[in-house]
C-alpha cells in the first residue's frame, strides 16, 4: 500500500505568515516543535520547545494529536510518533503531519517504517533541491508501506519504544562517565 492510500498527509504551518511582529499583535502563544527537538533516531530529546507568538488564532490542524506521525521534510527525513505527552504542539512547515485513515496500520509501525533504511533510500532517491535536499507531500504519499499483521506491527512498535528508551539511558550513562572521567583527571592534576 502507498502511504497516501492509508493516511492524510499535511504540511505544517508556514510560520512567517502568522508570526506577530510586535507585542500588540500577539493573539496567542504556542509551543513549537523545531528540528532541534527531534533526534535522528526518531526520539524527542530533552530540549525545550520554542515559543511562537502568533498574530492570529491558529487552525487546530497544525497541532499535534496523539497518534500522529511527524516526518522531517529535509535530510535525514526523521519520523517521530506523537504520544499523549507531545500533544498540542505547533508543527512548522519543516515537517509533514501524517494521520492514519485505516485501522490496518498503527502509527508506531508507520513511524518505524519511515525511519527504516528502505524508506530513507526511497526518499533520498526522490529528493529535490541542491543546497538542502528536501521531500514533499507527493513523494511521501508514494512511499510503499509493507502490510503486516497488526500483532507484528505492535511488536515492532514495542521493540522500537524499548530501543529508544535504552538509547536514552546509554546516552545518559555516557554523560555521567564523562563527568566522572573529568573529575578524576582534574583531581589527579591537583594532586601533583
Amino acid at each position: 500500500m502507498k502511504l497516501g492510500e492509508i493516511a492524510k498527509i499535511k504540511i505544517g504551518l508556514v510560520l512567517i505568515r502568522k508570526k506577530a511582529k510586535i507585542k500588540y499583535e500577539i493573539k496567542d502563544i504556542y509551543n513549537l516543535i523545531t528540528l532541534k527537538n527531534i533526534e535522528d533516531n526518531g526520539a524527542f530529546n530533552e530540549k525545550p520547545f520554542e515559543i511562537f507568538e502568533s498574530n492570529d488564532e491558529l487552525d487546530k490542524g497544525y497541532f499535534t494529536e496523539e497518534g500522529d506521525i511527524l516526518i522531517r521534510l529535509s535530510h535525514p527525513y526523521t519520523a517521530v510518533y506523537i504520544d499523549e505527552s507531545k500533544v498540542n504542539l505547533l508543527v512548522p512547515s519543516s515537517f509533514s503531519i501524517i494521520k492514519l485513515t485505516t485501522s490496518n496500520y498503527i502509527p508506531e509501525y508507520i513511524a518505524w517504517y519511515l525511519n527504516s533504511d528502505k524508506a530513507k533510500k526511497e526518499l533520498i532517491k526522490s529528493q529535490t533541491g541542491t543546497a538542502m535536499s528536501t521531500t514533499n507531500k507527493t513523494i511521501l504519499a508514494s512511499i510503499d508501506i509493507k502490510e503486516i499483521p497488526i500483532e507484528d506491527q505492535k511488536r515492532i512498535g514495542k521493540i522500537q519504544e524499548l530501543y529508544l528508551k535504552e538509547r536514552k539511558l546509554l546516552d545518559r550513562l555516557i554523560e555521567e562517565k564523562e563527568k566522572y572521567y573529568k573529575a578524576v583527571t582534574n583531581k589527579l592534576i591537583q594532586m601533583n
